[in-house]
């Protein structure tokens, strides 16, 4: 028993506990009947969902968080550490308010994150005992001292909001604190003659097949990623869409010419995948996010694009091209799943539909009056 370890790690999203130990063939046996049990190449362990209950068969404490509970090296286990025991407390009570509200595991990862740099700086000082002012004065060192950009400060501002409003019930607490303007930037998106070099580039069926899918549909690369098999419906021609951003189920279409790529893919594809549409070979589960990412980086140098941009650009690219064609960007505004239609209305920006059409005052000037060159 002394030679098997337990830790707590985050895999793909969400806590996970550890195990591991010297082959054991009963050990093994034994873990694999643990449901949603999986085997980690870069951990060599096997890992099992992080519940009260296999806390308890592992002998592991239920009521701390996974950042204090883990004996894994990190920046935020050491910070978390060395905070004062209120602090470390208020900091439990700030995780258990953002599970309990059923935060995304990344949105629960970015205010864990920022939360911690404010205690990290408080020593002894009560973290629930600060003031609008020194908030304020806080936000300012942010800004001016650490120089954090716009959307830092936002992020930060998020979660210090949510921990004296949501977890201290302080109404109105931040009413005197200004929120950054944030820049207006515009979507990166590629050409359709890049598209054409980009998907040239991949020789991999599979790899093709999937940033096929993105761009067909305008997914979200953790949309590709948890596609099932059953999400797929060719006798009505959609995907479903399950839980995306914001919690929001949606439809969106199927090209003709996807589905027959997606039927090729499953036929030659070995082994066949079970439960996710795209499947690790090694795992049997879904496609790590960050290798659908560099699939796409890998893809991109070898076709030569210079262009600074990353997966996400072809979802970008889906809706633009959908405006040049003439789509109503309301229409546009569903097949994204976008909240707002304000969000959807970025593209109108970098859309050559209309600007096509507009000729610039230089080239009248040259046509009509004698200029010389």
């Amino acid at each position: 028993m002394s030679a098997i370890a337990y830790d707590i790690i985050q895999h793909r999203g969400s806590s996970r506990i550890l195990v591991t130990f010297p082959y054991n063939k009963t050990w093994t046996e034994r873990i694999k009947k643990v449901p949603g049990a999986l085997w980690s190449q870069t951990h060599k362990g096997w890992h099992i969902p992080d519940t009260p209950e296999n806390r308890k068969k592992c002998s592991l404490p239920t009521g701390l968080p996974a950042v204090l509970l883990s004996t894994a090296k990190s920046p935020l286990k050491t910070i978390a550490l060395k905070l004062s025991a209120n602090n470390r407390e208020q900091l439990k009570l700030f995780l258990q308010q953002l599970t309990l509200k059923k935060y995304s595991p990344s949105t629960l990862r970015t205010y864990q994150t920022e939360f911690l740099q404010l205690l990290q700086l408080l020593h002894e000082i009560k973290v629930q005992e600060l003031t609008p002012e020194h908030l304020k004065r806080y936000m300012l060192y942010c800004a001016l001292t650490l120089k954090l950009s716009e959307n830092s400060l936002h992020s930060r501002l998020n979660a210090l909001k949510f921990y004296y409003e949501q977890v201290l019930k302080k109404e109105k607490f931040f009413w005197e604190i200004p929120r950054p303007k944030k820049p207006l930037q515009l979507p990166k998106l590629l050409n359709e003659t890049e598209l054409a070099k980009l998907f040239n580039a991949l020789t991999n069926k599979k790899h093709k097949a999937m940033l096929f899918t993105i761009y067909s549909a305008g997914l979200r690369v953790s949309e590709l990623v948890n596609l099932k098999m059953k999400d797929i419906d060719s006798k009505r021609m959609q995907v479903f869409i399950e839980r995306a951003k914001g919690k929001k189920d949606r439809y969106v279409n199927l090209s003709p010419v996807l589905l027959d790529i997606l039927r090729h893919y499953l036929q030659t594809c070995k082994p066949r995948p079970i439960v996710y549409l795209f499947e690790s070979e090694q795992t049997q589960s879904a496609y790590p996010i960050r290798t659908v990412q560099q699939i796409f980086i890998n893809a991109k140098t070898k076709a030569g694009i210079q262009k600074d941009v990353g997966v996400h650009s072809l979802r970008h690219s889906f809706a633009t091209h959908l405006l040049d064609k003439g789509t109503d960007i309301k229409y546009i505004k569903d097949l994204l799943g976008h909240f707002d239609i304000r969000t959807t209305e970025r593209y109108l920006h970098v859309s050559k539909k209309q600007l096509v059409n507009i000729i610039s005052p230089f080239d009248d000037l040259m046509k009509s009056e004698k200029i010389d060159w």
